[in-house]
């Protein structure tokens, strides 16, 4: 079907476009007992319209159709290598033929629900005892005149309502007759297109106009203004907002409303675009709304054509200034696989590949926009196709690439490596743009010693605190120095330094703890159950079953901090100190104020922070505690030190004595011999003691 053709009979369906008729619709009202009979409808086709007539005859020139792409397959026109990204804004083609072609919207049909207005023209025709024809206009004042009925209003009836309004006032002085009341030309109303129209203005459009006919007026959105948010205002409110692509795709009018004098139509910016390319339906760039996945696009483009390959989609995005494929994959099941079924951005490219081609695929990585799985056709895609796929070599590429191919021989599986210059390979030097097989493995190299800037954050008590990056090999001293050195208010004893490597590591080792306790409580449970002399004794053990299973909960919740103890410093004298560590990537560093403050907790009556006072030792802050509860371990205190550190007072697998500082918390362990199964695991002690160390937190274990 040629491009008019199409047009022509889409608004023919949609009643957008009606040859012209000598006589709009009338309905007749019969007097006495016979006037709810209406007599047959007439209408009276004239010469079709001179736009359809110049279609007529041997000057008719017909439109070459454009073959389908299916044609195209079975034909074998269509190139199986290449997926043609030219593409239009999806729907502005209706509105490319000009709106004085068609025939003047005023012949539509007049419904019973039409509102009178200022110079709609009314036609009656009388017949019986009294025989009349009479034209009559609405006049200024909302009224029409009628020999010997006299004037009376009739501007804002229906015209239902008009024609049981003329026959009352007629009965009122003739019977037996008969009567006919349809309408003649009717009154213009100025509506304006506003916006991102493709002609914007005032129009005069007929009183039976609606916002699609005002739109073909004006001649549509402009390709920078939307067909999914079409606005309709009246009064200064919005009272309708119309989606083309509601009618376009899927034949709904209903919210085009009906225009009324002074409506204005406004065209916002268009919104988000996709564009859809391949073997879909309809391929072309469509505006989205917000929340629409790939399965919503390609359902609009009208869904896969029979020769489309389900198992090859792929999905380009404009990302850091780059064009990259970030999906490239199989589409069966999209639905169940939301991962896959990406919500869409603005300037995506989706193209959708056919069977006859790549289904085979190469695997790239290394310095590239996007890595990852990419189809061939083996033995006619080249390197240089598959680099263009990846959105382009990242500019810390280096001029080499290595390509690793896998070839089945009958003594068995041979792996050959392909040493590429990437210059000669992406000008079309064959030698190195090589055509590619099945499974080869595509690296492309960074220039030597390259690597991404590393970012650290430094908080707390320092003149200019945020995010830096930082240099290889450099260190803590230099990045306090840069971040302006400490305030007067820091405290340098207090400073945590965070690593997230670290932190994996006691994650890991807290982790392990954890499940080592785990199967120690649980063997020694079922030892006990199978022993149980007595109902009693049955329900101690259950009580520590219970007991135990929440120590383990609780174990399981602790997350390591990933604290490095450091003896920090004014940066010149940490610069000569084995502190003055290498920073790496999201490195944390947090200077504190003076705290002024000393913790006790544990097994004391009154677990607080109390004020520090230089030169009192531990047993000074126990008192201000309350001092110990009955079932103090006592042997067993330790401090963990504002730096990260634990000590013992007095020495001890901790380390040696040290003076209580501000920051400091003192620990007073309960005596674990209340708690009867902790006594069956071996250094339960100490195991508590390196959790409180590595996560910073007390153990309670009842």
């Amino acid at each position: 079907m040629g491009r008019t053709t199409f047009i022509i009979s889409l608004l023919l369906l949609t009643g957008l476009f009606m040859p012209a008729f000598s006589e709009v619709k009338t309905i007749s009202i019969s007097s006495g007992l016979q006037n709810t009979v209406m007599p047959e409808e007439k209408t009276t086709l004239e010469p079709e319209s001179k736009a359809l007539r110049q279609e007529e005859g041997p000057e008719v020139v017909e439109l070459e159709e454009e073959l389908s792409q299916f044609e195209q397959y079975i034909s074998g026109v269509k190139n199986a290598s290449t997926i043609s990204t030219d593409l239009r804004q999806f729907g502005y083609k209706l509105f490319a033929k000009p709106p004085s072609s068609f025939a003047p919207v005023e012949t539509v049909p007049v419904g019973p629900n039409y509102v009178l207005g200022i110079g709609d023209e009314i036609k009656i025709a009388v017949w019986g005892n009294v025989e009349g024809l009479w034209s009559v206009f609405v006049d200024r004042d909302g009224n029409i005149t009628l020999p010997r009925i006299g004037t009376f209003g009739v501007t804002g009836l229906t015209f239902n309502e008009l024609k049981e309004l003329i026959y009352k006032e007629f009965s009122k002085y003739y019977t037996g007759f008969q009567m006919n009341v349809s309408m003649g030309s009717l009154r213009t109303i100025r509506v304006y297109v506003m916006g991102n129209a493709r002609m914007p203005g005032a129009y005069t459009v007929s009183a039976l106009s609606t916002l699609v006919n005002a739109l073909f007026e004006a001649g549509g959105p402009s390709k920078t203004g939307t067909m999914r948010r079409i606005e309709l205002k009246r009064g200064g409110k919005t009272i309708s907002e119309f989606d083309m692509y509601e009618f376009l795709l899927n034949g709904d009018k209903t919210k085009d409303v009906r225009l009324l004098p002074e409506d204005v139509i406004f065209i916002p910016v268009v919104g988000q675009l996709v564009a859809v390319s391949g073997n879909v339906r309809n391929p072309a760039i469509y505006e989205i709304k917000t929340e629409s996945r790939l399965s919503d696009v390609l359902e609009m483009a009208g869904g896969l054509i029979c020769v489309a390959f389900n198992g090859r989609v792929q999905v380009q995005r404009i990302k850091d200034h780059q064009f990259k494929t970030i999906l490239e994959g199989d589409l069966i099941g999209l639905e169940a696989h939301p991962e896959k079924n990406l919500i869409l951005k603005d300037g995506d490219l989706i193209k959708v590949f056919s069977v006859t081609e790549a289904k085979d695929t190469v695997f790239v990585t290394g310095a590239v926009a996007n890595e990852g799985e990419y189809g061939i056709i083996p033995g006619v895609t080249r390197l240089s196709n598959v680099i263009s796929l990846t959105g382009g070599l990242l500019y810390y590429a280096s001029e080499q690439a290595e390509l690793t191919r896998l070839n089945v021989t009958p003594n068995g599986p041979q792996i050959e490596v392909f040493v590429i210059d990437l210059l000669r390979a992406l000008k079309g030097d064959t030698e190195h743009d090589l055509s590619l097989e099945m499974n080869d493995y595509i690296f492309i190299r960074a220039v030597p010693g390259w690597g991404l800037y590393k970012t650290v954050s430094i908080a707390g008590e320092v003149r200019f605190p945020g995010e830096y990056t930082i240099r290889k090999g450099e260190r803590l001293s230099s990045i306090i120095k840069r971040a302006g050195g400490f305030t007067e208010k820091a405290y340098l004893k207090g400073t945590e330094f965070i690593r997230q490597s670290v932190k994996q590591f006691q994650q890991e080792r807290l982790n392990e703890i954890a499940e080592r306790l785990e199967r120690e409580l649980l063997s020694v449970e079922t030892s006990q159950v199978a022993t149980a002399f007595s109902a009693d004794e049955a329900k101690i053990l259950q009580s520590e079953a219970e007991q135990k299973m929440r120590f383990i909960s609780a174990l399981r919740t602790i997350k390591a901090k990933g604290r490095i103890a450091l003896k920090v410093s004014e940066p010149d004298v940490l610069m000569q100190t084995p502190y003055d560590i290498e920073l790496e990537e999201d490195d944390s560093i947090y200077v504190p104020r003076d705290p002024l403050t000393v913790q006790v907790v544990g097994a004391v009556y009154n677990q607080s922070a109390f004020i520090y006072d230089k030169g009192k030792d531990y047993r000074y802050y126990i008192s201000l505690a309350g001092g110990y509860t009955k079932n103090a371990e006592k042997s067993s205190i330790y401090i963990l030190k504002a730096d990260g550190t634990a000590t013992r007072p007095g020495g001890g697998f901790f380390g040696i004595f040290e003076d209580i500082e501000a920051g400091d918390t003192i620990v007073i362990p309960e005596r674990l011999q209340r708690i009867a199964w902790m006594r069956n695991i071996r250094d339960i002690t100490q195991i508590l003691y390196q959790i409180a160390v590595s996560a910073g937190v007390l153990i309670v274990v009842f």
